[in-house]
């Protein structure tokens, strides 16, 4: 019976010296953190050494230090490890398109480690409506199995395109109104 207890204090602390060596960050009692850097591989250690620094990031003093990306696959433009699509293996963006439509840009997880691969397009119209391009957008990435909290932003950011890229309506003059409005009448003829 001690011979079992043994075996698995051996087998913890070689568990934590792995851990150690493949996660630098991991603290010496943190065994699921361990684990799960061993598991998620390279998103865990990508998100801990990029942390404050990317080319992506963009970083103002104005606004209280606020922090932007640049990130295509980043549909909402915020520096975070949920938003980030360098980062995650399956990430959705959203560029425009000619004539006001909508391109959906998805990372497969097929070819990592070649970009131009991994990357896949679909362009919607802009001649559909609205709800149409919206309705794509959610079957596509619920059929490929994104994420499913990154859906509504998708649907927000393909609604900003799309209003981006109609044209702006000229305001019409002010009419006058009342006294002024008949006098100015009576001038013109």
């Amino acid at each position: 019976m001690p011979t079992d207890r043994l075996d698995k204090r051996e087998t913890a602390h070689n568990l934590e010296d792995q851990t150690k060596q493949t996660c630098p960050r991991t603290l010496s009692g943190e065994y699921a953190v361990g684990i799960l850097c061993q598991l998620m591989g390279t998103a865990v250690t990508e998100t801990d050494q990029t942390g404050s620094n990317n080319a992506y990031l963009v970083k103002r003093k104005s606004g209280g230090g606020s922090q932007f990306s640049k990130d295509p696959y980043n549909l909402t433009n915020q520096h975070s490890r949920k938003h980030a699509g360098f980062v995650n293996s399956k990430a959705v963006g959203l560029l425009p398109a000619e004539k006001g439509g909508v391109t959906l840009i998805t990372k497969r997880t097929k070819h990592q480690n070649r970009p131009a691969a991994n990357r896949h397009e679909v362009t919607f119209a802009g001649n559909k409506s609205g709800p149409k391009v919206y309705r794509g957008i959610v079957n596509y990435t619920a059929k490929q199995n994104y994420r499913a909290d990154l859906r509504q932003e998708a649907v927000a950011r393909a609604s900003a395109i799309r209003e981006s890229g109609r044209p702006k309506k000229e305001t019409p003059e002010k009419k006058l109104r009342g006294a002024k409005g008949k006098a100015a009448e009576a001038e013109s003829s």
